[in-house]
């Protein structure tokens, strides 16, 4: 019986060299195969990265872009309607609330058809010709995160108006001053929700692809690109696009804990 190869420290060491020194059955070099172009995609992967290759920081661009256009949108509906519905007392406020938060969970598939419907030819939005364009993937991202950024930013400002109310009604505050000092009270925490908001629409891939149809140089984003060139094998662009979403994901994550250490610091201050 042929004797199995030894193990080496296979990043170290070229695989013809490794040849060498080894004995391989068929099962055991398939391995090693698939080892080493693991390792080759993940060079390659940061060779596109660190060379700045025009096509990876394209695709980068459009989705920051689209992302950011869509947190700015949302934020502008979520924190008023959070801060309305926080602040007020009406008929179905409750309803409201539930809506609020079973649309944080909404299907981003279901999201992406209903944009699809809306703005294709047939339906109601189909002259304006904002199918397959970066529009079109705003629009479905403004509607997956206006509500996460609407039920988080209701609840925080909820929570700090009920702490001031005594305080502003023994002072008689009017309603629009007590609602700015409350507002800027909460602006750590609130940007603490948008960046949620934003690593929620940085991540979609249903719904952009959809409404998008994740067309070279138009509307392809990272998250689409992943999918599109992993299924054509293209492992080096895939994971270069991987690392840097990761890296945007672990910097919105470490801004958003910085603000809320901040926030926390200011609260016992």
């Amino acid at each position: 019986m042929r004797a199995k190869s030894i193990v080496f420290r296979l990043l170290d060491l070229h695989l013809p060299a490794f040849r060498k020194f080894c004995i391989f059955t068929p099962e055991t070099e398939q391995g090693l195969c698939i080892l080493h172009d693991f390792a080759e995609s993940f060079r390659l992967a940061f060779a596109l990265v660190v060379s700045g290759d025009r096509d990876l920081y394209e695709i980068i661009l459009l989705s920051v872009q689209v992302s950011l256009t869509a947190l700015l949108a949302s934020c502008i509906i979520g924190f008023a309607l959070g801060t309305l519905v926080a602040l007020t007392r009406f008929p179905g406020r409750g309803l409201v609330i539930v809506l609020f938060n079973t649309f944080m969970g909404l299907p981003p598939v279901v999201v992406g058809l209903l944009v699809y419907l809306t703005l294709s030819r047939a339906g109601p939005l189909g002259t304006l010709g904002l199918l397959y364009t970066p529009a079109a993937m705003v629009i479905a991202q403004t509607i997956l995160i206006t509500p996460i950024i609407a039920a988080l930013s209701r609840q925080i400002v909820e929570d700090l108006f009920g702490e001031y109310d005594e305080l502003f009604r023994s002072l008689s505050v009017p309603v629009h001053q007590a609602m700015a000092a409350v507002l800027w009270d909460a602006r750590y925490s609130l940007i603490t929700v948008a960046l949620a908001g934003f690593g929620r629409a940085i991540a979609e891939v249903g719904a952009v692809m959809i409404v998008g149809g994740n067309i070279d140089h138009l509307t392809r984003v990272m998250t689409t690109a992943i999918a599109l060139e992993t299924s054509k094998g293209d492992l080096a662009l895939a994971l270069a696009l991987g690392i840097v979403l990761l890296a945007i994901s672990m910097a919105v994550n470490a801004a958003a804990l910085s603000l809320s250490s901040t926030a926390a610091r200011q609260a016992y201050a």
